[in-house]
Parts: structure tokens; C-alpha cells; sequence
């Protein structure tokens, strides 16, 4: 059998996933979350073999869960099924460790095969993105990702800064240095042009 979790943060999708995926007699949902800090409550007291997820969701996004499992060495693998067909976030899942990247407007079947190919150590990405994803590189680091996305999110720099435990001198730099790699004129086309590329 493969151990699943679930981790989708729209009620609608997690409960049609749960349900495909409970039709299929070698896979078990041991159980679903909401949000990301509650998924990763439930890897730790289910452990299951493969997360499923998401990469928008509250607290912990897919792509941090992925690299808090990888930190922390837990044998969970990582598939991620989400509607962003963006280069910028499969690199970012690849280098998270993530096993398996499919879109949501996939065939149902894939997602179960691809549960398997993953199962057995084997990789499930869609072909076409994987391709693309190393046609342009991410200039951001971790901290300016970090504190492009608050910025983007409305917050001000005052705000980051609480939030982040840094300087207020320390989030503008951040927030200069990511302007200026991507070659825009303030933080709110940063933020667009980031999101677009799928590095936010």
C-alpha cells in the first residue's frame, strides 16, 4: 500500500483528490489538511510515504514543506499538483527535493501513476515544464523571496521587519537587491514580474 497525505487548501479540490485517489486499491489517504503548518503536523504523526500538495496554501507554502522535509531528512516523498505551469517553481520544487510535479488539469489517472512511479523512487514531472524550467535562472535568494512576497502581499517595511526579526535598513536592502536583479522600477513590478516567472 501507499500512504498518502493530503495538503490542499481548497475544501472542494482536497475532498475530490481524497476521493479519486480512495478508488484505487493500493493507495491510502491516512488524512488531509488545510494549510501548511497543519500538514506538516500530520506528516509527523502519520508519516506517511508521500505527501501530496499543493504550492499556494496559509502558513507553509508546498514548496516549504518540501524543504522542511528534505532539512530534517524524513523519508516522505513530495508530489506537488498544482495549476502553476511556471519554470520558476519547478526549479524550486526540484531543488527541494520534490519527486513528482503535475499539473492540475492533468488527466485523474496520472496523479495515481504518478503516486506510483514515485513510490518506487522513480520521478513524475510534466515533460513540457521540465524542459522550460531551465531555460531562465532565479536571481532571487531565499530572503528576498522571503521579503518580496510580504511586500507584494501589502505589507510595509516596518511590517516585514517585526515580522521577520530584521532591520528596517535590512528589508529595504533586501528589497532594493531584488529590484534591482530583476531589472524593474519598484517593488510592486518586482513582485508582478517575480510571480509571473514563478519564483515567488
Amino acid at each position: 500500500m501507499i500512504h498518502i497525505v493530503l495538503a490542499e487548501d481548497q475544501a472542494m479540490v482536497r475532498g475530490a483528490l481524497s476521493a479519486l485517489l480512495s478508488l484505487e486499491s493500493d493507495i491510502e489517504v491516512l488524512g488531509s489538511a488545510a494549510d501548511g503548518e497543519a500538514a506538516w503536523r500530520e506528516l509527523q504523526r502519520l508519516k506517511p510515504d508521500v505527501l501530496v500538495t499543493d504550492i499556494e496554501m496559509p502558513g507553509l507554502t508546498g514548496l516549504e514543506l518540501a524543504q522542511r522535509i528534505q532539512r530534517q531528512e524524513l523519508p516522505i516523498k513530495v508530489i506537488i499538483v498544482t495549476t502553476f505551469a511556471r519554470p520558476g517553481f519547478l526549479r524550486r520544487a526540484l531543488d527541494a527535493g520534490v519527486s513528482g510535479y503535475l499539473l492540475k488539469d492533468a488527466p485523474a489517472e496520472h496523479l495515481a501513476e504518478a503516486l506510483r512511479t514515485v513510490h518506487r523512487g522513480g520521478r513524475a514531472i510534466d515533460p513540457q515544464l521540465a524542459l522550460e524550467a531551465w531555460s531562465e535562472a532565479d536571481p532571487l535568494n531565499d530572503r528576498e523571496r522571503q521579503v518580496l512576497r510580504l511586500a507584494g502581499e501589502g505589507q510595509s517595511a516596518g511590517d516585514i521587519a517585526t515580522r521577520l526579526n530584521l532591520s528596517h535598513g535590512t528589508v529595504r536592502n533586501y528589497l532594493s537587491e531584488a529590484i534591482g536583479k530583476l531589472g524593474v522600477s519598484n517593488r510592486i513590478e518586482a513582485y508582478r514580474l517575480a510571480r509571473q516567472k514563478g519564483w515567488l
